[in-house]
């Protein structure tokens, strides 16, 4: 029937295990030594990521701080040129005020002058005046 061989079947075990043993040595082991390493430099590389996107985030907050000083100090300098101006536009406004109540004062002045210089023609013109609108009325 079955015709089992003794050593047939160790020498065959023995070839196995050789086999086993080369392929461990030249396959398996330099397989599995190359899958950790390229399990290794993953991680390194995720790790590496990470710490550069919260690098990148970090800059990112700097730069985005930076911006927002920036705008608040233009801000600032903005609000005090429009202070600085509205002073000088005040100043002005006061000064050509002053120079307009001296000119209507001047004016004024010059007004009453003429007045009373008008009135005092008007007065020694008087006894003329009387002679002639006596003249009118006598011709009436």
């Amino acid at each position: 029937m079955l015709d089992i061989s003794v050593g047939l079947m160790v020498f065959v075990a023995v070839v196995f295990f050789v086999l086993l043993f080369l392929l461990n040595g030249w396959l398996y082991r330099p397989l599995l030594r190359f899958m950790q390493e390229r399990e290794e430099s993953i991680r390194r590389d995720l790790e590496n990521a990470q710490s550069s996107e919260s690098g990148a985030q970090e800059l990112l907050e700097k730069a985005e701080k930076v911006l927002s000083d920036a705008k608040h100090q233009a801000s600032e300098m903005k609000q005090k040129a429009l202070d600085e101006v509205k002073a000088q536009i005040a100043e002005q406004i006061e000064a050509k005020r002053a120079e307009l109540a001296k000119k209507e004062e001047e004016f004024l002045q010059q007004l009453a002058q003429e007045e009373k210089n008008i009135k005092s023609a008007l007065i020694s013109q008087m006894p003329l005046f009387k002679e002639a609108l006596k003249a009118k009325f006598n011709k009436l």
